[in-house]
């Protein structure tokens, strides 16, 4: 059997199943009590260490109603290997430290059949972004099947009809992984982001340009370009930077989590 194996645990996130699980109560503890669980059918999330994106992605996942959702399709940008286009795991497992999950391998081949942009890099699939996700959907969405794609050079507008597709089916849910700026000061940092914040909330992909900066941009703004399509809105949950973490304000990172619905 073909595996996803874990190449992060240990450093981004923890390698030990209780340790994850004593990280996503501790995030859930901090938030406001919840009435209901939302209907979404995406979630942009970042994708850092625990210890400072945490927080952040948890405050997104612990809102969505899963009930419905059967399969989860995890988009994030290639961190260490050049791809042209983007990659689709063919694996049958994603391993992680709590579970061995199933990947759908017979959609991952039919979408890799259908878009020429997509290919299947089996290298470019050791890659935090993604990966970083997977603990806090075994935690939320239980008994779901996973697919990974791992873009590297494409347009926006390649990746769009893709999540367009995925969207069609109501049991899809799309995971788009993203940090915002890296390592300016916290007033810098503070402003960048808030040019991605708007354009999210407003799901204008022309005001992202105006200054935000994002690892994952080429999968925001196709997410965006795809769920506008669909009559579908957003709702930013979360912002911080690394600076809430580490109390270091000289070089800071953003985060933010978003739900799509």
């Amino acid at each position: 059997m073909s595996r996803r194996e874990m190449s992060v645990a240990g450093t981004f996130y923890p390698a030990e199943c209780s340790e994850i699980q004593r990280y996503i109560d501790t995030f859930t503890q901090a938030l406001p009590a919840q009435n209901h669980k939302r209907q979404a059918r995406a979630v942009i999330a970042p994708h850092a260490g625990y210890v400072y994106s945490g927080f952040t992605a948890n405050a997104a996942y612990s809102q969505v109603d899963t009930k419905t959702i059967k399969r989860v399709v995890l988009i994030g940008p290639s961190h260490r290997v050049y791809l042209q286009g983007a990659s689709v795991a063919l694996s049958e497992t994603y391993e992680s430290p709590c579970a061995s999950i199933k990947m759908d391998l017979e959609y991952s081949k039919a979408l890799l059949q259908k878009y020429a942009v997509l290919s299947s890099v089996q290298t470019a699939h050791a890659e935090h972004s993604t990966e970083t996700q997977v603990p806090f959907i075994e935690h939320y969405f239980g008994d779901v099947q996973l697919v990974e794609i791992v873009y590297g050079d494409i347009n926006y507008t390649d990746l769009a009809p893709i999540i367009d597709e995925i969207l069609v089916k109501e049991e899809n849910f799309v995971v788009i992984s993203t940090d915002l700026s890296h390592f300016y000061d916290l007033g810098k940092a503070n402003k960048l982001d808030a040019i991605c914040y708007e354009g999210i909330k407003k799901m204008d992909v022309n005001f992202l340009d105006k200054g935000c900066e994002a690892c994952g941009m080429t999968g925001v703004k196709a997410l965006i370009e795809a769920a506008e399509k669909r009559g579908l809105k957003s709702e930013v949950i979360d912002y911080r930077t690394s600076y809430d973490a580490s109390g270091d304000a000289s070089s800071v990172v953003g985060y933010l989590s978003v739900l799509i619905g």
